[in-house]
């Protein structure tokens, strides 16, 4: 676990909050953050992480700043993916109780009372579950019913169905996860993997509040599939199941020619059923290949040792906090395995 240094932690609760060219969104976001914070009475830090936005989010971000000392931003080199912008925000975190929610108010900042009610009730990671998705279209939620099913259904942990990134955590909880050393994450399976007593608050997800959608259906699929790849053997094991299951009918199929042939039966042959097998052979092959070639990727990515993410500049941080996020890459730098040459 990385020692997160004490006396930073000087305010009750963080939240972080990726955006990516939200500046029609930030105003609202602002307001609706300020009240709610206001409301808490707890001391608190806003932690908006720049993912590369090309509009006007980062001067909207700096205005924050000047006005308000508690919202901080972290501004990304480029654009690095939204699990990376949660990454670097966990990490510059000092509350002992930490919100991840995204910067479009799907995730509605007024949960965050009863994320904290039940954070004070003794329990360590507080996911937020949606009950229903307001005005999307029947298409993408039964796709999202089907894929939290099926990677619950696949995983060696429990993932809770129907939650995303809006959740709570315990200052423990964030100091481990910032320990794990794998660079391609899936934020929300890491959480669930790490266990601690966790507990859900339901909430109806309301539409997107302004702007396009960032994360389209290709990206979608690609998260997803990231998060079947990180958390199951299953589909490595589905081509062995593929394959024996090939071999076991071209078994049978060798053992009706053979009988067809002892028998002396006329029925002729065709070459359509020849380019069926040989299609459905081919496509069996590629398949497995590519199930490998999945998990080849997250091997080739974490061999490479590249860092997540860089970070171009912060606002409204402390000093010491630049240099921990410093030590904290040193150490890493320091105990990371070495390949033979």
């Amino acid at each position: 676990m990385l020692d997160h240094e004490p006396e930073l932690c000087m305010v009750e609760l963080s939240i972080v909050i990726p955006v990516l060219d939200e500046e029609q969104t930030l105003p609202a976001m602002h307001e609706r953050l300020v009240d709610v914070l206001g409301d808490l009475g707890v001391s608190s830090e806003v932690i908006f992480v720049d993912d590369g936005s090309r509009d006007g989010t980062e001067h909207l971000l700096a205005a924050m700043n000047a006005g308000d000392p508690r919202f901080k931003s972290i501004h990304f080199s480029r654009n690095f993916g939204h699990q990376a912008a949660v990454s670097a925000g966990l990490r510059y975190t000092a509350g002992r109780a930490v919100v991840v929610m995204d910067g479009d108010l799907q995730d509605p900042p007024e949960l965050l009372p009863q994320l904290l009610a039940k954070w004070r009730e003794g329990f360590e990671v507080v996911y937020a579950q949606r009950a229903a998705r307001q005005q999307e279209g029947w298409f993408k939620r039964g796709c999202a019913y089907v894929f939290y099913r099926l990677l619950q259904g696949l995983s060696e942990v429990h993932i809770p169905t129907d939650t995303g990134d809006f959740c709570l955590m315990d200052r423990r909880v964030v100091d481990e996860l910032n320990a794990l050393p794998e660079r391609n994450r899936y934020v929300r399976g890491l959480r669930a993997w790490l266990g601690f007593r966790q507990t859900a608050v339901r909430f109806d997800r309301p539409p997107r509040y302004a702007g396009d959608v960032k994360y389209t259906f290709l990206r979608l699929v690609g998260l997803g599939l990231n998060g079947v790849v990180s958390f199951s053997k299953v589909p490595l094991r589905l081509s062995t199941y593929l394959g024996l299951t090939v071999s076991a009918m071209s078994f049978l199929l060798g053992m009706i020619f053979i009988v067809e042939k002892i028998v002396g039966s006329p029925a002729p042959r065709g070459w359509a059923s020849i380019i069926v097998v040989v299609l459905f052979l081919g496509g069996v092959q590629l398949l497995t290949i590519g199930i490998a070639g999945e998990y080849l990727i997250r091997i080739y990515e974490e061999v490479k040792q590249r860092p997540p993410y860089i970070v171009r500049t912060t606002e409204g941080f402390d000093p010491q906090i630049r240099v921990q996020e410093s030590r904290r890459k040193d150490r890493a730098r320091a105990h990371a395995p070495t390949l033979p040459v």
